[in-house]
């Protein structure tokens, strides 16, 4: 079983625009914005990859805080894709976060996340004891996403801790402090979440050479692999054996929703390592997921007909010297 740890659950709205309005500013009359299309699903990076997962017919349970709402209509949506769940209710609404998605250009869209609630003391010793049952059962875990607040920021580091002391593999899908705290706890993958900024701590990552200083970093302070995204067709593996590029020939023209691609790409990998394949390969069908969700107005893409097409594109080339 693969367990996803996903603490600040959101219910995903995306929002198909033919264009913005030439100026957003407040103004007397208002701002309207139409939209041509609108998609609703559960979200949050974790919950991402365990609806990958159960697409893929593997044992998946999410865990993390669910209320209100909000929060039940995530659990009907999870429920309904398959996707076991361990989730502690709280009285506070789960988040909703919107994305427009403007017609010619949906591979920049246009995010507004909400922060999220609260998370009592009380729910997060409840979770604590459910998570650290839980680890019995898990290959893997996945501590995915943003921290709601009143969560301390060395949260997924003891969570790692817990995990491997189970003998449980760690992927940390996360980033800022949360992910860099959690490396002392040697995760097995550390996949960085960049959305908000090109950094690994102080590192830029605007470069091929800048990411693989971060990977390096990362491998030295404990981390056996790193997985960066560089651009928006590439990645870069690092870990002590080597460097690897994995790149797909796809032009900007053919994204249509680009929100779930790095929760496919991690869910992806576990699916490749769960059926046995090296991580070189797995790690090829994660892209191939990724694109191919991206290439789909849907979140992720579940199709396995069109992943395993848009394996055959991806290149793979390692590192000369390393």
């Amino acid at each position: 079983m693969i367990l996803t740890v996903t603490l600040n659950p959101a219910l995903d709205k995306f929002y198909w625009l033919e264009h913005l309005p030439e100026s957003l500013a407040p103004s007397e009359e208002g701002v309207t914005i139409r939209t041509t299309k609108s998609l609703t699903s559960a979200g949050g990076k974790g919950i991402n990859v365990s609806v990958f997962l159960a697409a893929h017919d593997i044992d998946t349970v999410a865990m993390g805080f669910l209320g209100g709402h909000t929060g039940q209509v995530i659990l009907r949506d999870l429920l309904a894709r398959g996707v076991s769940t361990n989730f502690v209710w709280i009285d506070e609404e789960n988040r909703t976060n919107v994305a427009l998605i403007v017609r010619g250009h949906e591979y920049c869209p246009i995010h507004i996340h909400e922060e999220g609630p609260p998370i009592p003391a009380e729910a997060l010793r409840i979770f604590l004891r459910k998570y650290e049952r839980m680890l019995l059962r898990a290959s893997y875990v996945v501590l995915a996403g943003a921290l709601p607040p009143g969560i301390p920021l060395d949260f997924y580091q003891d969570l790692a801790r817990r995990a491997r002391e189970k003998g449980v593999r760690v992927v940390v899908h996360a980033g800022g402090e949360p992910m860099l705290r959690s490396l002392a706890e040697r995760p097995f993958l550390v996949k960085p979440d960049v959305r908000e900024g090109l950094r690994f701590g102080d590192l830029p990552l605007h470069t091929e050479e800048g990411v693989i200083a971060a990977g390096r970093r990362a491998i030295a302070q404990g981390a056996e692999i790193c997985l960066i995204s560089h651009q928006l067709t590439g990645d870069i593996l690092v870990s002590a054996e080597g460097i690897w590029k994995f790149e797909a020939k796809t032009p900007l023209s053919a994204f249509r929703n680009l929100v779930g691609a790095d929760d496919a790409l991690v869910g992806g990998v576990l699916v490749g390592l769960h059926q046995g394949a090296d991580l070189i390969e797995s790690v090829k069908y994660g892209m191939a997921a990724a694109v191919a969700s991206a290439e789909v107005e849907e979140k992720l893409c579940l199709d396995r007909k069109k992943i395993l097409a848009e394996l055959e594109k991806v290149e793979v080339r390692r590192r000369e010297g390393s």
